[in-house]
């Protein structure tokens, strides 16, 4: 009985770890997606600019610090670069296009940080590190979609013609 129970557990964490996987890279390929598909050019521009300074960010401090794995397969542990990714896409979903999109993406970048922890490869301080470097560089660039605008109008100050400008965002 031993036997059979140990390769299970095996396939099942590693089953685990690939459905992690999947939603780690589904996650940038729904956030682009979602930008063209809504023509929202200044959200895509918004998306890359966040994208990659959230991996560069991440991927600087993996080979600066070189935490050593909890499984001890090498040392990029530190933060964790599933985490980065999947919470700066969420985060810029809920930032660009609100919290209606944003709190099933979030729900989905916390299932990926919990795989990666269950399968070993990270502890939670890893985890926490590599989701806010995400959601802090959506937050950097991102801007909400739709919400901002600049109305100018005709106006007189003091006897002299002008344009008022207001800008809302």
């Amino acid at each position: 009985m031993n036997i059979i129970f140990i390769p299970r557990l095996a396939a099942q964490k590693k089953a685990i770890e690939t459905s992690g996987d999947i939603i780690y890279y589904a996650t940038p390929v729904a956030c682009l997606a979602t930008t063209l598909l809504k023509k929202d050019y200044q959200g895509t521009k918004q998306f890359v600019f966040s994208a990659v300074t959230a991996v560069g960010v991440s991927y600087i401090l993996k080979h600066t610090i070189r935490k050593k794995r909890p499984d001890g397969s090498n040392h990029h542990a530190f933060p964790s670069g599933h985490a980065t990714v999947t919470f700066q896409g969420a985060s810029f979903i809920q930032r660009r296009y609100g919290w209606k999109f944003g709190i099933p993406a979030y729900l989905l970048s916390g299932y990926v940080a919990w795989t990666r922890t269950h399968c070993d490869r990270h502890d939670w301080w890893d985890i926490l590190c590599g989701a806010a470097i995400g959601v802090g560089s959506s937050y950097i660039f991102t801007k909400p979609y739709g919400r901002s605008s600049i109305s100018l109008s005709p106006t007189i100050i003091e006897k002299r013609p002008g344009i008022h400008a207001c800008i809302t965002f």
